[in-house]
């Protein structure tokens, strides 16, 4: 299947000197969510500024459906729906008229039915008469979406959509995320809350400091760079490993209750019945035994803490 996002050795250094981003390369394919994620700073919102058309590149290629965003600019940015992170709205235009308007920018005939079930979708219908000035922040970002939304884009970027926004939005937000997906909408979204990333994306893009250090499958990542950990717990606590189980490279808790082993799950041998068998030896009686998996953001912390 061919990508309709396609990405080539794209950079960006600004008049400053600051190399925002370097030789990023990537394909993103209809239907698919991919969650971007990375600190501060670390290129996620210029990589999306450029697709869009708002910020130009210093070199490297994106195409859109087939379409240079440079050469075919009006084709492309009239396929991208793009929620930004900052609430920029007008102050006296109601909700309706504000997403007739966005929809008309595109050239695209009124669709009043759209428009209701945009507004209905986003809890936005009992507002719709009302000002801009007069609605919640949460509000705000829900008009946003709609306006994002009212021209039927091909790709949906979501820049950060749900800082600061109550909890009733993210819901309804991701839930009209997994409906457009399934009609083929494409959504790119970066997000400082990993377990959302965890929860609803496909695939799983980390970048930091202008680099796209991978790109992947979200349960692949999970599976290849993620670690189980096995946590015996004592009957009696010990003041110190037994040199026994040195092999292991154990963790012995404060208060000397907790031995934790770290092992990777997709190995043939991971040693643990060995390392019990040895636990026995060394005297040491079990009480209770348990293993937990790494989570994206332990992934996401140890990729980034790895780059300078």
């Amino acid at each position: 299947m061919p990508a309709i996002i396609s990405i080539s050795n794209l950079s960006k250094t600004y008049a400053s000197g600051f190399q925002a981003l370097k030789n990023v390369s990537l394909d993103i394919q209809q239907g698919e969510i991919l969650a971007l994620l990375g600190p501060n700073g670390a290129g996620k919102t210029t990589l999306i500024s450029i697709i869009c058309g708002l910020v130009n590149a210093s070199s490297g290629s994106v195409t859109v459906d087939g379409h240079d965003i440079v050469t075919g600019y009006r084709t492309t940015r009239s396929l991208i729906g793009l929620v930004p992170q900052e609430l920029t709205l007008g102050s006296f235009d109601t909700v309706w008229s504000t997403l007739c308007f966005s929809r008309g920018l595109f050239g695209k005939k009124p669709d009043p039915a759209l428009v209701e079930r945009l507004l209905h979708d986003l809890s936005l219908w009992p507002k719709k008469d009302n000002e801009l000035m007069t609605l919640s922040g949460g509000m705000k970002r829900r008009v946003l979406i709609g306006k994002a939304l009212v021209h039927e884009p091909r790709v949906l970027f979501l820049d950060e959509p749900t800082a600061g926004v109550d909890v009733e939005l993210r819901k309804d937000m991701w839930a009209l995320v997994r409906r457009l997906r399934d009609d083929g909408v494409i959504i790119v979204l970066t997000t400082h809350y990993i377990e959302e990333a965890e929860e609803i994306a496909d695939r799983v893009g980390v970048i930091n400091n202008g680099e796209l250090l991978l790109v992947d499958n979200k349960q692949a990542l999970m599976k290849k760079l993620g670690t189980k950990q096995l946590v015996v717990e004592l009957r009696e606590p010990t003041s110190h490993i037994p040199e026994i189980l040195n092999e292991w490279a154990l963790e012995l808790s404060a208060d000397g209750t907790q031995l934790t082993y770290s092992y990777d799950s997709s190995k043939e041998h991971t040693g643990i019945a060995n390392l019990l068998h040895s636990i026995s030896e060394a005297g040491l009686l079990l009480k209770d035994i348990q293993t937990t998996q790494s989570s994206l953001e332990d992934i996401f912390v140890n990729l980034v803490m790895k780059r300078p």
